[in-house]
């Protein structure tokens, strides 16, 4: 049985061979500060085919309709251009101008098309992108860009805002022989909710993989996990989820691949979406908890992540994760605001594998046991509504009053 090899916290983009990268400070926030890394390049010479996922917010940065348009016309691709400290959101015409200027000069440059390149921002919105800036660290980022572990963190560091650190992953494994390689690297902390966050990851790998492929297991891939998280309740104006297929190995997977073949690729894609969703989460805005939500029992899935999201976005809930008390009478009550079909004498709460709730009833003689639970950094919230078969899982954090102060000002 073939397994795959998981390596968090590894160099990324630049473990997948053919892959390059550079991570460089361009002082996008204007703060005179020339130390902080800001601008990211991901880089294939071999051209690649490309799968992307979306915010769905009717507000679009300036870099998520050039992205959407690069897919629309279909490659070839060979990078994505990424920087942080500014989002190029609600900027007009000028901010679309200047995401088409960032990938023309990129691939000038190199001497590619300039659909060839993906331009992806975050940061702060409504504020004009410093094009003299960018562009000048974009010069440097494709004279710096190469192919050590080095090179991958740089890019992985740049494209953090209120992140506490950089979010990487690697998969790996061997099939007929040979090694292939799923690598990603995102951004995201805070304004996460889907759909997606209020985050950038990107993805690559060294299989050849037809378009319509490579898509469908990406956007499987994402909405089993980049958009079941949530921090804030926040969806913003930039999520964009990119991969690249470069087809290094020389070997490809499709729809008419064995079907080994196409589970464990699958496997590999969801495995980095999962491990960098969790990495998100984990470093949510001065977040104190993570909070596993398992709900069982439902009429559909979506009456599931109806409880789900309104359990993990309810401020009264969150704020009693903070305080460490284990106030499942918030957690009834948000259920049953959800819009879901819910009946209470059925309901079942526990914190891990303590009932807090059985069937509509109390436990008060275990509450000492919640107490001690929720004193954990993470713990797990099970909710059985016994109406049906169906499930649903939710990342989310609590909410505290450092989030309160991070986020009232910049």
């Amino acid at each position: 049985m073939t397994q795959l090899i998981v390596t968090p916290d590894s160099a990324g983009i630049t473990d997948v061979p053919g892959f390059e990268a550079a991570g460089v400070p361009c002082d996008i926030r204007d703060k005179n500060d020339l130390k902080r890394l800001d601008l990211a390049l991901l880089f294939s010479l071999r051209p690649c085919t490309a799968a992307g996922t979306f915010t769905t917010n009717a507000v679009k940065a300036a870099p998520v309709l050039l992205c959407q348009e690069n897919l629309a016309e279909g490659g070839p691709f060979h990078g994505i251009i990424a920087n942080s400290g500014n989002a190029n959101a609600c900027t007009g015409p000028e901010g679309l101008k200047d995401a088409h200027v960032t990938a023309q000069r990129a691939a000038g440059s190199l001497n590619l098309k300039a659909g060839s390149f993906f331009v992806c921002s975050t940061g702060r919105i409504g504020q004009p992108m410093p094009m003299p800036k960018l562009l000048k660290g974009l010069e440097r980022a494709v004279t710096e860009k190469g192919r050590t572990p080095a090179h991958g963190k740089k890019a992985a560091d740049a494209i953090l805002t209120s992140d506490t650190k950089a979010k990487t992953v690697t998969v790996s494994f061997t099939y007929d022989g040979k090694k292939h390689v799923v690598a990603g690297i995102a951004k995201g902390a805070g304004m996460i909710q889907p759909n997606m966050a209020t985050m950038l990851a990107f993805l690559a790998t060294d299989f050849s993989v037809p378009r319509s492929f490579l898509q469908k297991t990406l956007t499987e891939a994402v909405s089993g996990t980049f958009n079941c998280i949530t921090v804030d309740g926040d969806m913003s104006t930039n999520d964009t989820v990119l991969m690249l297929a470069n087809g290094h190995s020389g070997v490809s997977v499709g729809d008419k691949s064995p079907r080994e073949l196409r589970v464990l690729f699958a496997e590999a894609v969801w495995k980095v979406c999962e491990a960098l969703a969790e990495k998100i989460v984990s470093d949510g805005e001065k977040i104190t908890k993570v909070v596993e939500l398992k709900i069982s029992g439902a009429a559909s899935v979506q009456d599931a992540e109806k409880v789900a999201r309104a359990i993990g976005n309810s401020l009264l809930v969150k704020s009693s994760w903070f305080g460490e008390d284990p106030n499942w009478g918030r957690l009834a009550d948000a259920a049953g605001y959800s819009g879901a079909k819910l009946v209470e004498a059925k309901l079942d709460i526990a914190y891990n594998d303590t009932p807090a709730m059985t069937a509509g009833k109390p436990h008060p003689e275990l509450k000492p046991k919640w107490k001690e639970i929720v004193k954990a950094k993470r713990f797990t919230i099970a909710i059985n509504l016994h109406l049906g078969k169906a499930t649903y899982r939710l990342l989310a954090s609590d909410l505290t009053d450092g989030y309160v102060n991070y986020n009232k000002s910049e």
